[in-house]
């Protein structure tokens, strides 16, 4: 404790440049994997290239990927413009192949209703298409996001400013205190910004809470009317519709 209360300044400013490198890649993915996979989707081999190509690229090691970019990009070997542009294509790795499921979920019908209504390719995709595809992107974002905070912590091998500088000091130097603070507070961002993406989600996307409420609803009616008792057809009795309600028929009839 007595560390985290000398150092609180220290922790402020690595939370804050820890977030400055893990937002940019995020929502940069987001942006990029649209188009892309409306590319991908347009071709059936595009889009197992597409696929390929993403889970090649996330397999390729973090560490080695920012030592390479300086000399790629010509940037600083610190430089958190490395960080951000290795996290950009890790995040693209992920998200494109969920943008591309999330556009294939969308019902062609409902696109070829709305092209009928007098939507324009842009006015469709925009009023029809990325709502109805916005659940299964909000997916795979909620996953490109804690992935991008978590990786944002191997730039502290490199000297880069974030929360996995006080893993690699708190290494080097013997203290607990610093490990642990950098652990949990990576942990947490990663939650709260998770959190965050559900609460925004719901908010853009009110129909996803109705729908839910709807099914339990409607499954709430069905569960009641499977319990509920058939009436024989004479008041006061309940019973299968099979029962004495035939006999006193034939015999109001005889």
């Amino acid at each position: 404790m007595n560390w985290i209360s000398n150092n609180l300044d220290l922790i402020a400013s690595s939370t804050g440049a820890h977030l400055a490198q893990a937002l940019p890649p995020i929502l940069l993915a987001f942006v990029l994997s649209l188009p892309l996979a409306k590319l991908a989707n347009s071709r059936g081999w595009l889009r197992a290239g597409v696929t390929t190509a993403s889970g090649l690229m996330y397999a390729i090691p973090s560490l080695p990927l920012f030592v390479l970019l300086p000399g790629l990009l010509g940037t600083g070997f610190r430089s958190p413009l490395n960080i951000v542009i290795a996290l950009t294509l890790y995040g693209l790795a992920l998200m494109v192949p969920a943008a591309s499921d999330a556009f294939r979920s969308v019902d062609r019908d409902v696109l070829r209703s709305a092209t009928a209504q007098g939507y324009a390719p842009m006015a469709r995709f925009f009023g029809v298409e990325l709502p109805l595809a916005g659940p299964v992107l909000l997916a795979g974002l909620r996953v490109v996001a804690v992935s991008t905070v978590s990786l944002v912590t191997v730039g502290g091998v490199l000297g880069v400013s974030s929360l996995g500088m006080l893993f690699i000091d708190g290494f080097r130097r013997g203290i607990q205190a610093e490990i642990l603070t950098g652990v949990i507070l990576t942990a947490v961002l990663a939650l709260l910004l998770d959190g965050l993406l559900v609460l925004v989600g719901r908010a853009l996307m009110p129909w996803i809470r109705q729908g839910g409420r709807t099914r339990r609803d409607g499954r709430t009616r069905r569960e009641g009317l499977a319990r509920r008792p058939r009436s024989s057809g004479t008041s006061g009795q309940t019973g299968p519709t099979d029962g004495p309600a035939p006999a006193a028929r034939r015999e109001v009839i005889a």
